[in-house]
């Protein structure tokens, strides 16, 4: 494929990273699909989005991001989780720093996987693990379909994640943000034909710069104080005219609410 999309390249870097330190993981369903990270981001903290979390291997090795919906449920990418069982992952609560031993690993005890789902260019790119406790803390509501207003052009979104800090680098040790606007239909359609507004929700600056990478797929997309999306797939990190392409979850509020209250 002549274009490296963005998301899936950066989850694919990051598995390869993972295994040349000993660790294992899985890779997402198609090397054509996705990548993720936070590049020309700052460092967060976890006392103002406490509802970040990042999937783990069972030895440790960070593989992406999710967000904490309630004590036991975080939602997350699909391409993150097609393909893993439970008892090989794991959340991590409450740990900006990655080389840090603080906060909660959590085991999971279910994945749901949206079963619209074959790659993160065709959408659904969705999913919802369970965790085998609960975690208390504040917990960030999902986007419904009455949330037009969070997705319209110019709309400054928060992305979050531990990914790499540019395409092919390591992986960031800190929680790392960063600011994108959310682009309108017609841009993000002129740079991925593989775009639906039904299912997904394009953000970045029209210069580049800013945006998530390798290791941030399924990391939170907030605004309003609402989950709006999960981090997706994309062409490289950055780039000009190449927005990051982001699950929406509105369209996804129904089937999500059903599964957190399952």
């Amino acid at each position: 494929m002549a274009k490296t999309l963005r998301r899936l390249v950066k989850s694919i870097a990051l598995t390869a990273a993972v295994a040349a330190v000993g660790l294992t993981t899985t890779a997402p369903a198609s090397a054509a699909d996705v990548s993720s990270y936070v590049v020309g981001g700052t460092r967060a903290t976890i006392a103002e989005t406490p509802w970040v979390v990042y999937l783990a291997t069972t030895s440790g090795g960070q593989f992406c991001g999710g967000t904490l919906v309630k004590a036991d449920k975080v939602v997350t990418a699909a391409h993150c989780v097609t393909g893993r069982s439970a008892a090989s992952t794991r959340v991590v609560w409450n740990r900006e720093d990655k080389q840090s031993t603080a906060g909660t690993v959590a085991a999971v005890s279910r994945i749901w996987v949206h079963p619209g789902y074959t790659t993160a260019t065709a959408g659904y790119d969705v999913a919802v693990l369970t965790l085998t406790a609960g975690i208390t803390s504040d917990y960030l509501p999902l986007a419904t379909p009455e949330d037009t207003d969070l997705y319209a052009e110019g709309t400054q979104a928060t992305v979050l994640g531990w990914g790499t800090t540019c395409s092919g680098c390591s992986t960031s040790r800190y929680l790392l943000k960063a600011t994108v606007p959310v682009t309108s239909d017609t841009t993000c359609r002129t740079a991925y034909a593989q775009y639906r507004n039904t299912s997904m929700v394009c953000a970045g600056r029209p210069e580049g710069g800013v945006d998530t990478c390798q290791g941030d797929s399924g990391g939170p997309m907030v605004a309003g104080g609402k989950l709006i999306g999960a981090t997706s797939w994309g062409r490289g990190c950055a780039l000009a005219n190449y927005p990051g392409v982001y699950a929406r979850i509105a369209p996804y509020y129904d089937v999500l609410t059903a599964q957190i209250g399952s």
